[in-house]
């Protein structure tokens, strides 16, 4: 059955378009330096906002019309957003989809029969990959919003939820690899604390790296070859969360020995959410060796919660790109699109439009990244910046030669002058890329 009969494949079109159907910047076979667009942004459509967002609020019930939305019975409307799913992605050229496992199937009353239903979904996913070129990027676990999860999973006081949150990965860990899934998240939605009154903190971090260190082996046992991301959050829907940015996490994992198995799947909503920029989160996973994947989307400046936009601004998709392409590009990641529509846009066709905008927000950035390192006006003032360390006192701090005595004595005959850091001309220099690219 074909679900969005208004909507034809879309195409590229070029910026001179004015169908809202087709891509205006998003060339899929165009190349930028050595990768075509498609290789270089590895697009993913998110399962959870796209068939399952229903456009409610705490004011008010969905809005969203869908074309399932006569199917009464959970595992044939199950059944058919994969159809759904597949003729999107197809429609859009996306080359992967993500999910939680409570997306692609409904929660029964017992784990033995929700598994069941699980195996039943991914066989039907299978089957249809058979004759599709849409790939799984990453599986991940929903263990947060059923009412068993109340006190966070991993993390939970009760040792029973830990038990089942870890019976529910290795299900979710086994689709995933069934699947061909290059990758699986670990989002901990409800692992962190309300109040240090009632909360042992340690025996709760302990716990949370003995459940990492559990998936880790039992990936090794499985044969589960896909990379591990975890993916950070400030808060939503817990005030205090262990994994609050991707220093917190990288921290985390160093301090347990865990580092060498996990990167970070980065979204722009939580960076901002962390009161950081987007750039910022990218740039601390990367230079740590840990820029795994990302969660594209965009927040509202003047809201303080995750709301999952659509991402449209030029500005972020391009200084996203930047710091992708100077960690060498996507190895297992791509660009997944955790954004969802916004209540107003109700219709199936604004399913299209959205990713379509995201998609060419992406591919203008970039486009922009790779004219700023082919160009490398920028990194040759940041070289420029910190010269100082290549020669003289410099080169023997860098090099271990130096300490506080042989400092101080230097310090003592030592004139500083400073140079300006110049960051009204490279913004005014990053602009040219922006408009002129």
């Amino acid at each position: 059955m074909e679900y969005f009969t208004n909507v034809p494949k879309i195409k590229y079109e070029g910026k001179g378009s004015d169908n809202p159907l087709a891509f205006k910047y998003y060339n899929p076979d165009e190349k930028i330096g050595t990768k075509t667009m498609k290789d270089h942004l590895r697009f993913a459509v998110a399962y959870w906002h796209t068939y399952q967002g229903r456009g409610d609020d705490p004011f008010g019930p969905g809005t969203a019309v869908r074309p399932w939305d006569s199917i009464s019975d959970e595992m044939e409307l199950a059944k058919a957003k994969v159809e759904a799913n597949f003729e999107l992605c197809e429609k859009l050229g996306v080359p992967f989809f993500c999910f939680h496992d409570r997306d692609i199937s409904p929660e029964a009353e017992t784990l033995k029969e929700t598994n069941r239903r699980l195996d039943v979904i991914a066989g039907m996913i299978k089957d249809r990959m058979k004759n599709s070129d849409v790939k799984l990027l990453w599986g991940t676990t929903n263990t947060f919003f059923n009412a068993r999860f109340v006190h966070g999973a991993s993390t939970s006081c009760n040792a029973d939820v830990f038990a089942y949150a870890a019976a529910q990965v290795k299900k979710a860990m086994e689709i995933t690899m069934e699947l061909g899934g290059q990758n699986y998240v670990f989002w901990g939605g409800r692992e962190g604390y309300e109040t240090l009154l009632n909360t042992n903190m340690k025996l709760e971090l302990d716990n949370f790296a003995r459940f990492l260190k559990m998936a880790v082996d039992y990936a090794r046992e499985i044969g589960f070859d896909g990379q591990f991301l975890i993916e950070p959050k400030p808060k939503e829907p817990t005030k205090h969360q262990y994994d609050f940015d991707a220093a917190a996490v990288i921290g985390f994992l160093k301090s347990y020995g865990l580092d060498k198995h996990f990167k970070m799947n980065i979204e722009a909503n939580h960076a901002t959410l962390a009161g950081h920029t987007f750039q910022h989160e990218l740039r601390i996973s990367r230079i740590n060796g840990m820029l795994g994947s990302i969660d594209a989307n965009q927040g509202d400046l003047l809201l303080g919660w995750d709301t999952d936009q659509f991402p449209t601004n030029i500005y972020e998709t391009a200084m996203a790109m930047y710091e992708v392409l100077k960690d060498g590009g996507f190895k297992k990641g791509g660009l997944n699109f955790d954004a969802k529509v916004r209540r107003g846009s109700f219709e199936p066709e604004d399913l299209f439009y959205s990713h379509i905008a995201g998609m060419d927000a992406f591919a203008k950035g970039l486009k922009i990244a790779g004219k700023m390192l082919e160009d490398g006006k920028i990194e040759r003032f940041v070289e420029e910046r910190y010269a100082s360390y290549r020669s003289g006192i410099g080169k023997d701090i860098i090099e271990g030669r130096a300490g506080f005595k042989e400092l101080e004595a230097y310090a003592m005959n030592t004139d500083i002058r400073n140079k300006s850091g110049r960051q009204e001309m490279l913004e005014s220099i990053l602009n040219q890329y922006i408009l002129e690219g």
